[in-house]
């Protein structure tokens, strides 16, 4: 994995990363956990519950929204990847960051990427979170699983990505990071 984690690393330290600043929008937090399973790599997606205020039954990065107390997004990210999985800071590796993503719930969300051992001991908000979905990052690149909508927005047309595995559906704001994230390294 270390071959693997350099690759990521210099894959987002040499770009600039896209900023969006915007006070009518609510800055937030996640991270894409990444980690190597049966010498495969893997990413770790959850599954929101339908108690959640926002983004109720769909596949997500563990994160959330900024508090002032956190200081900065990244430890918003880390936060509340620890409320949400019980996934501990000191155990996150991050690896740098990906272009904040803005939602049609006015959230601009700050992307970070971490590497996390594993196996590792969840322990699952089981108000927020229905479950973990382990995806290997191969699958994620068969063009099989991944398809592309064209949708109107406000009088402007942008991509809506899909990606189907064994049964979920990865979309949203959580597939256009995750598409980023297989464009710049994979």
């Amino acid at each position: 994995m270390d071959k693997m984690k350099d690759k990521i690393r210099k894959a987002l330290y040499q770009r600039r990363k896209k900023t969006v600043t915007d006070d009518r929008l609510r800055p937030s937090g996640v991270l894409a956990p990444l980690f190597s399973k049966d010498g495969e790599h893997h990413i770790l997606f959850t599954k929101r519950t339908e108690k959640v205020e926002h983004h109720k039954g769909q596949i997500s990065f563990p994160g959330g929204a900024y508090d002032e107390e956190d200081g900065t997004l990244m430890v918003t990210a880390l936060r509340e990847s620890c409320e949400e999985i019980g996934l501990k800071s000191k155990d996150i590796e991050i690896l740098g960051e990906l272009d904040d993503i803005v939602t049609t719930t006015r959230f601009i969300i700050s992307p970070f990427v971490g590497f996390i051992p594993y196996p590792y001991d969840f322990s699952i908000s089981r108000d927020e979170i229905d479950e973990l979905i382990e995806v290997p990052i191969n699958a994620l690149l068969d063009e099989n699983i991944c398809r592309e909508e064209l949708v109107n927005q406000e009088g402007e047309f942008s991509p809506v990505y899909f990606y189907e595995y064994n049964g979920h559906v990865i979309w949203g704001a959580t597939a256009r990071i995750l598409r980023q994230l297989l464009d710049l390294v994979f």
